[in-house]
């Protein structure tokens, strides 16, 4: 199993019966991942594509077992929709949705994180591209056929970053173990620091791949996690080197505010933690092939 995903997961959709969770639901069913059920309150009874679905989150898993879950639903509600989830018994959730208040995402940190001890659920995103195990399952947006199943995780910020990096490895005839977007607003549920944990401990991942950006404090974190914790080699690319400072760049997580938080200031981070950095995004799948040699 990679990290969060296998044949056997179980999804269902949040929002499966709006326009863009009908289309990348089809996606997903195509590409064979096991989408079980839909969640849409009012609308239980109805099928999308021959998935049924259900009014609450708690009914749906009671009937389907479902493990992992999807979230499509619209800013103002979204929130609600992850809590719910946590709530229903889903082990992972992806949430796609851009645009949710920050104020409703640390509502979602404080009730995920109710238990000291114990993590009431695993999310990534919001604002994220979803998670790929290639081969097994797809959870998200993610375009399937440009990832080949191999040994290097990824971790990105940018969705569109990751696929570019997929896209150069599969031409280099490189695969990946599991590609995991973390999403790229200020508040998200799951860092590069818990993502690098699971690759460290994940049999099928070799070599760690992690995309990151300008602004917040994550990949000054990662490179301390790496340098301390991580054996495998982690190849990283930081987008914004050439970005004025204090300027909103892309994501809402993107803002310069502290030392740090510049890409130049993160590449010397991580470089002193042993990351080998890429120049630039067109070479990230050279870098990976280039340190994958040299490890052999």
């Amino acid at each position: 199993m990679s990290i969060y995903l296998d044949r056997d997961s179980r999804v269902i959709v949040h929002g499966i019966t709006g326009k863009m969770a009908r289309f990348h639901t089809a996606d997903m069913l195509e590409y064979g991942t096991n989408v079980v059920g839909g969640v849409v309150p009012g609308k239980g009874g109805q099928e999308v594509d021959g998935v049924p679905v259900f009014d609450t989150v708690e009914e749906a898993v009671r009937e389907t077992q479902a493990d992992a879950s999807l979230v499509f639903v619209p800013p103002p509600f979204a929130a609600d929709s992850i809590m719910e989830a946590a709530d229903g018994g889903i082990r992972y959730c992806v949430c796609i949705t851009d645009g949710i208040p920050a104020q409703d995402m640390i509502r979602v940190k404080r009730y995920m994180y109710r238990y000291p001890k114990e993590r009431r659920m695993v999310l990534t995103g919001p604002n994220c591209a979803g998670t790929i195990s290639p081969g097994k399952a797809l959870l998200g947006i993610m375009p399937g056929h440009i990832y080949l199943p191999g040994n290097v995780g990824i971790i990105g910020r940018s969705g569109t970053l990751g696929y570019e990096a997929a896209a150069q490895l599969k031409a280099h005839g490189i695969g990946v173990s599991t590609s995991v977007g973390i999403g790229g607003d200020p508040i998200n549920g799951s860092s590069f620091r818990d993502i690098l944990e699971k690759f460290e401990q994940d049999d099928e991942t070799d070599i760690i791949c992690m995309i990151g950006e300008i602004g917040g404090p994550q990949e000054a974190e990662a490179a301390d996690y790496i340098r301390n914790h991580v054996t495998k080699p982690v190849v990283a690319y930081v987008a914004g080197l050439t970005a004025p400072k204090g300027r909103t760049m892309g994501h809402a997580g993107a803002i310069i505010s502290a030392f740090g938080e510049s890409a130049s200031e993160k590449v010397e981070i991580l470089s002193a933690a042993g990351v080998t950095v890429a120049p630039n995004p067109a070479v990230i799948g050279d870098t990976i092939a280039q340190v994958l040699k040299e490890a052999a």
